[in-house]
């Protein structure tokens, strides 16, 4: 009795150990199984939808906040191409004659338009002390806005004046420049900046002034007062509204504007937006301002039902096209390279207030510092690009830019760092 007794309980006791051997097996493969939800093998074939498994910030990066997961589908990534445009004159690049900054381009009667900022003096810029009522301080100084047409796009024919300097005490007296168009219930409005001392006399110090016409070729009626004034004491805005850049989005007027602040020599460059209902104002500035952390010109488009930024050569996140669905709060879409200076699309829903906006493939842009020492100055020329839905080329989409040992060699040291390399070099070979 007593042997079937202790030969029962073993018999128990063994049941009892496999249940919890077993128990603990279901229970390890359980966790393997979430161990597998939780890490996984990434593919040899990149996934075009997430995976459903952990990822490392530069793969959720990916796939959360670019439009597609390699340049070549992005439809907001592109190269950009550079074309010498026919039709201007530099004088010998002397430096006297300048044309920058032009405005975005417009189709109107068959032809396309752009304007411009034109400096025609008797000598290139001096700087601010040696400036004077005809001597420039910087390549913009004393300049006015002229406009040029073309059929074609690569050959252009300049047409004169479009907005000149007013007399002074009204705003702009002393130059007007940056122009950008607006087309409002069959009207055209012109904004650009408006200067009253000469650039670097403290800053680029400028407000934002308009005028307006029947028609792109004129007349042009100032509207003599300012638009879009600077911010109030210890914005960043405070001191300078610079190129304004008007789009119809949402039914309104969506003009955005870049303004430097910090210190002389040290600028910070950022961008900002400000709304309005009609072309003259009031305009009522964003209260998230800046809107844009970099870039040095203002450049947008509209893209689908958002609005999509050219960002380049200032800040953290320039050489990036950005996006924002409500042209507010603006995310990086893709990183590029080569961008053009002073970007000005052809954008031909520019005042559609669209919600499918598709994009652009080619526009105006200006290269400065020409003419060596002495004889500086700006040119016009034409970027192509692809950030279209409505085009897809392969080239303007390869991401790999094969550049020649020349184009490296034109970024070579200075004195300045070559002196320096020099005393480390030494000072190290000595120890």
């Amino acid at each position: 009795m007593f042997f079937k007794m202790n030969k029962a309980l073993i018999y128990i006791g063994v049941l009892s150990l496999l249940f919890s051997c077993n128990q603990n097996l279901s229970d390890s493969s359980e966790l393997d199984e979430t161990e597998e939800l939780k890490y996984g093998i990434f593919p040899q074939t990149l996934p075009e939808v997430k995976p459903e498994f952990k990822l490392s910030r530069a793969l959720e990066r990916l796939y959360d906040n670019y439009p597609a997961t390699k340049p070549q589908n992005n439809e907001l990534f592109s190269q950009f191409k550079y074309t010498d445009i026919k039709g201007f004159d530099y004088n010998n690049h002397d430096g006297t004659i300048s044309r920058r900054d032009p405005s975005k381009v417009i189709f109107y009667n068959g032809k396309y338009y752009v304007w411009y900022t034109y400096r025609n003096t008797p000598l290139p810029p001096q700087g601010a002390e040696k400036s004077s009522d005809v001597i420039p301080s910087a390549d913009w100084d004393l300049g006015e806005i002229w406009y040029a047409t073309s059929t074609d796009g690569f050959n252009w024919e300049e047409q004169g004046v479009a907005i000149k300097r007013p007399e002074k005490p009204v705003v702009g007296w002393r130059a007007v420049t940056t122009a950008d168009i607006l087309k409002w219930k069959g009207k055209y409005y012109l904004y650009y900046q408006g200067f009253m001392e000469a650039s670097g006399k403290r800053g680029d110090d400028c407000p934002v002034a308009v005028s307006y016409a029947d028609s792109p070729d004129g007349p042009w009626t100032p509207y003599n007062q300012i638009v879009i004034p600077n911010g109030g004491e210890g914005a960043w805005d405070q001191y300078s509204i610079h190129d304004p850049y008007p789009l119809v989005h949402n039914g309104k007027i969506y003009l955005y504007y870049k303004s430097d602040f910090g210190e002389k020599g040290d600028w910070i460059r950022m961008q900002g937006l400000a709304t309005a209902d009609n072309p003259l104002g009031p305009f009522t500035k964003h209260p998230l301002n800046p809107v844009i952390s970099s870039g040095h010109e203002t450049s947008l488009f509209p893209f689908k039902d958002g609005i999509a930024a050219l960002v380049y050569k200032d800040g953290n996140e320039h050489n990036t096209v950005q996006f924002a669905q409500d042209g507010v709060n603006f995310e990086i879409a893709s990183i590029t390279e080569m961008m053009p200076y002073a970007a000005a699309p052809f954008v031909p829903d520019a005042f559609d207030d669209t919600k499918d906006g598709r994009g652009i493939t080619w526009g105006m842009a200006h290269f400065i510092a020409l003419g060596g020492k002495g004889k500086f100055h700006s040119k016009l020329t034409r970027f192509d690009c692809d950030l279209s839905l409505d085009l897809h080329d392969p080239e303007m989409k390869e991401p790999r830019v094969n550049y020649t040992p020349e184009d490296y060699f034109k970024r070579s040291l200075s004195n300045k760092q070559k002196e320096r390399i020099e005393k480390s070099t030494a000072a190290y070979t000595e120890n």
